[in-house]
């Protein structure tokens, strides 16, 4: 997708193939810098500070990071890679793209007989497992365009709802909920997109509004509270959000404030869209209640980042302000489950379907394995 007047990726590897070239996302909206990690345990880090962030990305970081572990082998008789395989799964325990991308490496080099051997097939494994995001988010998009290209022919406009950033930024490029509005611009519809901000972090109003402003898509920011209101008002013709972990009969795990999203949509009668990647459903969970949900720091809610205004000659610089009282404890839960009932259809690289598990298992006959679920 474009930063100005150039087409980037989230992450690539270097010419040398020895380090692994990402945006930092951190620095968003403000900067854009691009950095090189150079071992896995600076993957490790890039992941847990949200360097690289998204279900999508953290997947390809992590399919890297394991390239970048075979680099640090010197023994042929060592195998590197199922510890660092446990120490990049624990950066984020909700996204099921980290440890699918963890276990499809661990798979594919236990064909290598050298080292030279895993080497070669867990570089080849990361640039795959990057491809087909980009492939998977590609498809989403088209398949979701037909949703948006319905509504623009019934009314003439389309306004839609986002919540966190499930954009390029948050896969390899394209990204999933945003895949569909990338090609409603390409297909010449026009789209107005409602950005909410996504509190603590601000992937909504930092991120999200970010890419699609490098896009030239219209848009605003609007709070978190807002978008009941919204609805309430017939400004939302839909809402497309993405999916950190979606059970295969349908319970969708995304970031906080999801949920709520989907009951004000239910309520107002507005179709309310999960566009994801295959690689974002576990095929082993049958309820969305034993999703693990990632409380993180306090500090995300005590504290906002922003740049400030120039004044009395001084600079803008990027600081952070406390919001709260010194004396306040923050409770800081990152996602919630949207019950398979508040979904509207699921957006795949397959096709849309039911969020239940006969719909999902028609798009992906190869799972339904014959096991009592």
């Amino acid at each position: 997708m474009k930063v100005g007047a150039n087409s980037y990726k989230t992450i690539w590897l270097s010419e040398d193939e020895k380090s692994v070239k990402i945006i930092d996302q951190t620095k968003l909206p403000h900067e854009f810098v691009v950095q090189s990690l150079n071992c896995p345990f600076q993957i490790e880090k890039a992941i847990k500070d949200m360097q690289v962030r998204g279900a999508g990305l953290i997947g390809a970081a992590a399919g890297y990071g394991m390239y970048l572990a075979t680099l640090l082998s010197e023994k042929e008789n060592y195998d590197y890679l199922p510890y660092i395989g446990k120490v990049l799964t624990a950066t984020r325990p909700t996204a099921i793209n980290l440890k699918w991308a963890v276990d499809k490496q661990l798979k594919a080099t236990s064909g290598g007989r050298t080292l030279e051997e895993k080497r070669k097939i867990a570089k080849e494994t990361a640039n795959q497992i990057a491809y087909e995001d980009v492939e998977n988010c590609r498809n989403i998009g088209k398949h979701g365009l037909s949703l948006i290209k319905k509504i623009y022919d019934e009314k003439g406009k389309v306004n839609i709802l986002t919540h966190c950033n499930a954009g390029w930024l948050a896969f390899v490029d394209y990204g999933s909920a945003t895949s569909p509005i990338y090609a409603a611009k390409k297909a010449g519809i026009p789209v107005f997109v409602y950005v909410s901000e996504t509190r603590p972090r601000n992937q909504g109003a930092n991120l999200t509004a970010w890419e699609l402003g490098e896009e030239l898509i219209p848009h605003a920011v609007i709070s978190d509270n807002a978008g009941g209101y919204l609805m309430q008002q017939k400004l939302i013709d839909m809402v497309i959000v993405g999916s950190d972990r979606t059970t295969y009969t349908g319970d969708v795990t995304n970031k906080i404030g999801t949920y709520l999203k989907a009951l004000a949509a239910k309520e107002n009668e507005v179709p309310f869209y999960v566009a994801l990647p295959s690689s974002s459903i576990d095929w082993n969970l049958k309820f969305g209640k034993e999703v693990p949900i990632e409380e993180r720091g306090g500090d995300e809610i005590k504290f906002v980042k922003g740049m400030t205004e120039p004044k009395n000659g001084k600079p803008r610089e990027i600081i952070n302000v406390r919001i709260t009282p010194n004396s306040s404890r923050a409770i800081n839960y990152a996602f919630d489950v949207t019950p398979r009932d508040l979904v509207t259809k699921l957006i795949t690289e397959r096709g849309i379907c039911d969020a239940n598990e006969k719909e999902i298992l028609k798009l992906f006959p190869e799972k339904n394995d014959g096991r009592n679920r």
